[in-house]
């Protein structure tokens, strides 16, 4: 039985990734210093989150007014099947969009909450018509657009 990785983190190891949650460039000499702990074992105990599953990977933020993709817009979707395999279909069609930021399956009064970034409304509505709506099992769709970003964790 394999136990749960997150039982396994002690204070080092969550202040360590406190730290790399923000700065995932920041030197290990400086992580080291601000856990209270030599270089090696701070090493070491990144790479065990690392290889434990615990750090999924080190990514650039990309900031979208720079590349004109400041239109979110939040769309409700609903399917005509929810069988395993009908999701499993749109699971994988909405991997190959990359307007999708972001794809939740949802319990409730639809199946699918997508955020799709676009550069306008224009291009929004061709998404969603060309794209969205031609995804397996679609039935229907229901836009909600974001007029501003409060809080936004990436960045």
């Amino acid at each position: 039985m394999k136990t749960d990785p997150n039982s396994q983190l002690d204070r080092y190891d969550r202040k360590i990734l406190d730290i790399l949650s923000k700065d995932g460039r920041a030197p290990v000499t400086d992580i080291a210093r601000r856990v209270g702990l030599s270089k090696s074992p701070c090493q070491a105990r990144i790479r065990k989150l690392r290889d434990s599953g615990v750090i999924l990977g080190f990514r650039a933020v990309i900031d979208p007014a720079k590349l004109r993709l400041e239109h979110v817009a939040f769309v409700e979707v609903k399917l005509s099947d929810t069988s395993e395999k009908a999701l499993s279909a749109f699971n994988t069609a909405v991997q190959n969009l990359p307007e999708v930021e972001q794809c939740h399956m949802i319990a409730g009064a639809f199946d699918y909450l997508l955020k799709i970034r676009t550069t306008d409304m224009k291009s929004y509505r061709a998404v969603l018509g060309e794209k969205v709506s031609a995804l397996p099992h679609v039935a229907n769709t229901s836009t909600h657009v974001s007029m501003e970003a409060v809080k936004d964790s990436v960045g």
